[in-house]
């Protein structure tokens, strides 16, 4: 079953969600998009999970695709986590009885692993995807701007060049109308300044299962974000796989089935759930 609506949260803002369930569900999965991006970049990969035995839930962040917001904005990081527990309490109340995983790629996993130091011991485990868990050396011009002087400035989306070694991911992220042309300054500030800095502080909170991904050749968060969260997070249950060829997007790369299957297996250990419908 597919179906979509948009929900409310806690300061009465709507936020647009998908549901992609299956039958006899063993397990949920929540998947937190990045910067500037959107549910439905995560189409094929709801329809993987799904075909594996795994319901989606995923949503617009606040301020991206269909969601109330001012447009790639934010006065306070803590609303993206917050918002990420609406999602996760009303798919506890549909899903009562099934573990409840959480997939956060690029800003979308400073969300997830956010979600887990602020509100511990919900999630049966977590998928860490090319995220944005320590600062990054590809926005360090950032630092010479003024918020106070620029309150309003909106920086041009350059990202699409860099998130995929493929012409057709490039082409068709930057043709998709879901996907924010600009970036406010205001947002990466808030993300960048306070909340990265403030989740590196935590890191030794943070001991949910995970699951950390990276390619090797991400030119917009270097890996050694996912190296340093590795090495720091408190958690026991941690795996970490680096892929050589693969730039930001690993999970719209040409060999995103590598990556996929990778998540199903760790899925599977964690769900007793068969893998058996791999694509040729």
């Amino acid at each position: 079953m597919h179906n979509t609506e948009f929900i409310e949260t806690f300061d009465s803002q709507k936020l647009f969600l998908q549901r992609d369930l299956v039958d006899d569900s063993n397990a949920v999965l929540i998947i937190v998009h990045g910067l500037n991006g959107h549910q439905g970049r995560y189409d094929y990969l709801a329809g993987r999970l799904n075909g594996e035995g795994f319901s989606v839930y995923r949503f617009d962040n606040r301020g991206h695709g269909r969601s109330d917001g001012a447009q790639s904005y934010i006065e306070d990081f803590n609303t993206y986590l917050d918002d990420a527990d609406t999602v996760y309490e009303l798919v506890k109340k549909e899903n009562p009885d099934l573990p409840i995983f959480m997939l956060g790629h690029s800003m979308g996993g400073f969300i997830a692993a956010g979600y887990d130091v602020k509100y511990p011991d919900k999630l049966a485990g977590q998928i860490i995807s090319s995220a944005a868990t320590n600062k990054l050396d590809a926005f360090s011009e950032l630092e010479d701007l003024s918020l106070e002087d620029n309150p309003e400035m909106k920086l041009p989306n350059e990202l699409g060049e860099f998130i995929s070694r493929s012409d057709y991911v490039v082409d068709d992220y930057e043709k998709d109308p879901y996907v924010s042309k600009f970036i406010t300054l205001k947002l990466m500030k808030v993300v960048f300044n306070e909340g990265i800095p403030w989740l590196i502080d935590n890191f030794d909170q943070y001991d949910c299962p995970v699951l950390i991904l990276h390619g090797e050749g991400d030119q917009i968060v270097d890996p050694s974000c996912s190296e340093k969260f590795y090495d720091l997070i408190a958690s026991e249950d941690k795996s970490f796989i680096t892929y050589p060829e693969l730039y930001h997007e690993i999970l719209n790369s040409e060999d995103k089935e590598k990556v996929i299957n990778d998540i199903l297996g760790w899925l599977k250990e964690r769900t007793d759930i068969r893998i058996d419908s791999k694509p040729e």
